[in-house]
């Protein structure tokens, strides 16, 4: 008991001898911190500690998180702002696959990363469980705590509404007056190649042949652009929302009924992280309600929105102003992954140019 506690009791414990142990103030021992721990109780104990040891690192490496992507930039700054921890942002645009190739030169110590990328370099993470972890979908999370899904989108068609109706699948593209771009290269852009398989979906099974006959029916057409010139962009559906949330008159997004594709980012922390508890603390905001809070309104669909809205937690405003899917994803496995990746990158110059 405390001395302030004493003295608050005094009249009903005089007799007591209150604070009569030298001993009596000192704090309970606690275990020895490990910042390598793949839990929080396991290496720190409470979360006052880990923060306390995260600021003592004072810093944090992430490579890859462009700050206009599911607003990363407004999740970097408020978790620096929050824990006084300063935020190294390497490299913003690199993909999943130049992330990990760089991690040697650029010392990350988390990654962001799509699920196939991750699944093959697991070994290269230190597992962490985060307090979330029952809440997130065992599909879309490594059994042993490798790396986690953190949100999801679906693959989906912005399109701008003065110009051309409202698509209801990817094969009203191919009418006239449609100016369709791919967000990227499918051959070096994985939005631009799961573009290609969302319109290759046939009754929820992919099938590549499809998809790149389809932006080969484009080009013959004279109707395949690129963004700068398109009235109709496939990309993912939070990239397309939050430019409609821009300017709503002249952008409009949907998500085709017959081909709701989907896909998760997974995070992941770095084996050789130089801020290992900086690491965990940073998961653990980011799976915090108010981290999944923050990436849905970048318009990304959180990894735990489902448990958060049972709670109570999730943001129900900003989640209604996500677009309305015609059902559950589709997601596509790592072989069906890697044979549309062989498919495309035979054919596509090929079909397409």
């Amino acid at each position: 008991m405390t001395v302030r506690t004493c003295a608050a009791v005094a009249a009903i414990l005089a007799s007591a001898g209150c604070g009569a142990s030298p001993s009596a103030d000192k704090p309970a021992s606690q275990p020895p911190v490990k910042v390598h721990a793949a839990s929080l109780k396991e290496g720190f104990g409470t979360y006052e500690r880990l923060v306390q040891e995260a600021q003592r690192e004072g810093a944090l490496t992430v490579v890859g998180l462009p700050r206009d992507w599911v607003n990363y930039g407004e999740v970097i700054d408020t978790f620096a702002d929050k824990y006084g921890i300063k935020v190294n942002q390497l490299e913003p645009q690199a993909s999943s696959h130049r992330a990990l190739d760089s991690a040697a030169r650029l010392k990350p110590d988390v990654f962001d990363l799509s699920i196939e990328e991750a699944v093959g370099a697991a070994g290269r993470f230190a597992p962490y469980k985060v307090r979330g972890w029952l809440d997130l979908p065992d599909h879309v999370k490594d059994p042993a705590g490798a790396w986690y899904a953190a949100y999801g989108g679906y693959m989906s068609i912005g399109y701008d509404p003065r110009a051309v109706p409202a698509p209801a699948s990817f094969a009203d593209l191919t009418r006239p007056g449609y100016k369709v771009a791919l967000d990227g290269d499918p051959l070096r852009s994985r939005a631009a190649f799961s573009g290609v398989m969302a319109a290759s979906l046939r009754g929820g099974s992919p099938l590549p042949q499809r998809g790149v006959a389809l932006f080969g029916k484009l080009k013959q057409a004279g109707q395949l652009t690129s963004p700068a010139s398109a009235n109709t962009i496939v990309t993912w559906d939070h990239v397309n929302a939050a430019r409609a949330a821009r300017d709503a008159a002249s952008w409009k997004v949907t998500i085709p009924r017959d081909a709701p594709l989907g896909s998760y980012h997974v995070q992941a922390i770095s084996k050789a992280a130089p801020h290992p508890a900086a690491a965990r603390l940073w998961q653990e905001f980011l799976f915090s309600d108010e981290g999944q809070n923050l990436l849905q309104k970048g318009y990304a669909r959180p990894a735990r929105g489902e448990a958060m809205l049972m709670r109570g937690t999730l943001d129900t405003e900003q989640a209604s102003r996500l677009p309305k899917p015609p059902g559950p994803p589709v997601l596509l496995t790592i072989p069906q992954t890697d044979a549309g990746k062989t498919y495309v990158k035979k054919q596509w110059a090929k079909s397409v140019g």
